[in-house]
C-alpha cells in the first residue's frame, strides 16, 4: 500500500537532515498530481509552530492545520509536529505562477528546470481579499517605494493611531520589503511582494496583496519576468487519483468571505462526483467526509481501486 510506504519514508526524513530546498518538487508525472512526502519534526527547548514554519519554509495556518491539538506557541519538548510537505497540485496548466488561496501557497512551475517550487504567503484579510484572477506580471521593482492609498491610511489612523506619510521610502520600515512584482490585473494595485514582518506568512493579514518570506520573493524575482502568466485560483479541496489505485484527497479550510463569518468553522460539501466514484470503487465514503470536516491541509488516502474490498475500510 502506498501509504505504508508515505510512513516509511516519513519515518526517514525524520532522522535526515533538513534539506535546504525544502519547498522544490520533482515536474509531476503525467498520471500524478501527487507530490512530496510530509516531514516529523521533534520540538526542542524554546521552539514553537512559527519558527518551526519558518524553518521549513511552509504556513503557520497550515502547520496549525497539520497538528491540532499541539499548542502554538509553547509545545511541549519532544512533541512531534507533521510538517505538511506533501501536498496535491491544483488543477491548472502547470506554468507561470499559481496561487491557491485556499490553501495560502504560491506555486511556481518552472519548465525549464522541469521543477515545482512552493512558497507559503499571506494573502487578503477579510474585507480587503484578494480576488481570483487571470493576469501576468507587468512590472518588477527592486527596493520598491510604498504609496499608501487614502483608504489605508485612514485605516491606519481610526485603528491604531498611525499617521502614514504619502510616500514610505524603501527601507526596513516599508511593509513591501525588498522587493515587488506588480500584477496586471485591475489598475495594477496588487502585488506579490516581500514583507518587514516576519510574522504573517500563511495568514489572511494583507490589504489584498501577495506577501512572501524575504529570502523566497528575492528567489522568485529573479526567476520571473516581466509578462510571466499569474493565475490566483480559490481551490480549497483537491483530489489525485493515483496509477496504483490509491485516492487522495487534500482538505483545506475554506476562506470566510465576510465578517459574519469570521471564526466559524466552514465546510465544504461532499462533491457528488468524488462520493459516487469511492462507492462504486468500494471505497469507504465516511473517510471522504471526515477529511472534508478535519481540513487537515494534508493529503489523505481515501483508499485504493486496486486493493481487494474492504482494504479501504477505517
Amino acid at each position: 500500500m502506498k501509504s505504508k510506504r508515505i510512513a516509511f519514508l516519513t519515518l526517514l526524513l525524520c532522522l535526515s537532515p533538513l534539506s535546504s530546498m525544502a519547498n522544490e518538487y520533482a515536474w509531476p508525472k503525467p498520471d500524478t498530481r501527487l507530490l512530496g512526502e510530509n516531514t516529523i519534526h521533534i520540538v526542542k527547548d524554546g521552539e514553537h509552530l512559527e519558527s518551526i514554519a519558518k524553518r521549513y519554509d511552509v504556513g503557520f495556518l497550515a502547520l496549525l492545520s497539520a497538528n491540532p491539538g499541539v499548542d502554538p506557541y509553547l509545545p511541549d519538548p519532544g512533541t512531534f509536529v507533521t510538517v505538511p510537505q506533501q501536498l496535491i497540485l491544483p488543477e491548472v496548466d502547470y506554468e507561470g505562477i499559481v496561487i491557491n488561496l485556499a490553501e495560502l501557497r504560491l506555486y511556481y512551475f518552472d519548465k525549464k528546470a522541469h521543477k515545482v517550487h512552493v512558497f507559503p504567503i499571506g494573502i487578503g484579510r477579510i474585507g480587503r481579499n484578494t480576488p481570483i484572477m487571470k493576469t501576468k506580471i507587468s512590472q518588477k521593482r527592486e527596493n520598491p517605494t510604498w504609496t499608501p492609498p487614502e483608504s489605508i491610511k485612514k485605516e491606519y489612523l481610526e485603528e491604531k493611531g498611525i499617521v502614514l506619510p504619502d510616500v514610505v521610502p524603501a527601507g526596513p520600515e516599508n511593509p513591501l520589503g525588498n522587493r515587488a512584482l506588480r500584477l496586471a490585473y485591475g489598475t495594477g494595485s496588487y502585488l506579490i511582494h516581500g514583507t518587514n514582518k516576519s510574522f504573517g506568512i500563511g495568514l489572511r493579514v494583507s490589504s489584498g496583496c501577495i506577501r512572501m518570506r524575504p529570502k523566497d520573493i528575492l528567489w522568485l524575482f529573479d526567476k520571473v519576468h516581466v509578462g510571466e502568466k499569474v493565475r490566483v485560483i480559490n481551490e480549497p479541496v483537491k483530489t489525485s487519483y493515483e496509477p496504483d489505485g490509491a485516492v487522495f484527497v487534500e482538505v483545506h479550510r475554506p476562506l470566510s468571505n465576510d465578517e459574519s463569518d469570521a471564526g466559524k468553522r466552514i465546510l465544504t460539501q461532499p462533491d457528488a462526483r468524488i462520493s459516487t466514484w469511492l462507492r462504486t470503487n468500494a471505497m469507504n465514503e465516511t473517510r471522504y467526509r471526515a477529511a472534508l470536516a478535519v481540513q487537515s491541509g494534508i493529503p489523505i488516502e481515501m483508499g485504493n481501486a486496486a486493493a481487494p474490498e474492504g482494504a479501504a475500510e477505517l
